[in-house]
Order: structure tokens, then sequence, then C-alpha cells
């Protein structure tokens, strides 16, 4: 680290649990033909595990693959300007036992997504890891790009 860097903080296993119960959206990363996918996905808390809902294509095929995955969450506050960054890795599985399905079901997940998304996912942490840290004042990275036109769909 040189002398300008500034650490990171690192978050707790209960702050991470406290930022994650605040948040609804995520990224999903899965391993598909070895090599990894990325997709967004909404999330809900269910104990110590997080659960999302899928169609039946790629986030349920790696979850029948028995490989791992990884979930990040994300946030800043511009107030403190600071950023922060929960990383959950460990296994998924799809919901399969219908006592178990009625109850996740009463977590009222609506898909974030249009579509059907009639199967649920959960991913049971094995790590759990976050960080904090300060940005750079937005004049430093708040480029003419930062305010480029979108599709209207975004």
């Amino acid at each position: 680290m040189t002398s300008t860097e500034v650490p990171d903080d690192k978050l707790t296993f209960d702050e991470c649990w406290e930022l994650l119960a605040d948040e609804t959206l995520g990224r999903i990363a899965v391993i598909v033909d070895d090599h990894p996918e990325i997709f967004p996905v909404n999330f809900v808390l269910d104990r110590r595990s997080l659960v999302f809902r899928t169609a039946g294509v790629t986030k349920l095929w790696a979850a029948l693959t028995e490989k791992p995955a990884a979930l990040e969450v994300d946030g800043y506050d511009p107030h403190t300007e600071t950023a922060w960054s929960v990383v959950v890795r460990g296994d998924i599985d799809v919901i399969e036992d219908p006592q178990e399905k009625a109850t996740v079901d009463a977590l009222n997940l609506e898909p974030w997504h249009p579509g059907a998304k009639n199967h649920y996912v959960r991913l049971t942490p094995q790590a759990l890891t976050g960080r904090r840290f300060k940005v750079n004042k937005p004049d430093v990275w708040n480029t003419r790009l930062s305010d480029r036109r979108r599709a209207s769909f975004e």
C-alpha cells in the first residue's frame, strides 16, 4: 500500500448480515461450462441463507450441478462518502421439499425480472466477507461518461 492509499475497513460477520438484511438486489456468480456467469437477482434472507427465484434456465442448471456460487451486494452512502461490499460464497441448491417451499413462499419473494420464476434457489454461505471504504470525491471519478444517455429500459 502506498502512502496515498486508504485501507479498507473489514466488516464483521454481524455487520455483513445487517447490510444484507437491508438490501434486496445483488449479483449471483455461478459456474457454467467451466466459466463464470453473473446475473442480477433479487433475494430475501431466510435465517442465515439467501433465497432467490429463477426460471428453469442457467441459474437453475447451476444449482443442480453442485458447484459453488457467490453473491455480491454493494452500496454507497453519499452523506458519509463511503461504499461497502458484501460477498457471500457457498453452495446453491434448488428448494424442492414441499414444506420448505411453503415456508419460503411465505417470505413473499416476488421476481424483480418479469416472467415465470417458479423455482426457489437457496445460497447457503460457507464464507461471508465484507468491506467498507471511503470513495474519492465525485470530481475525481464522475466523468462525462457517468451521465451518458442510456437505453430507455435502463
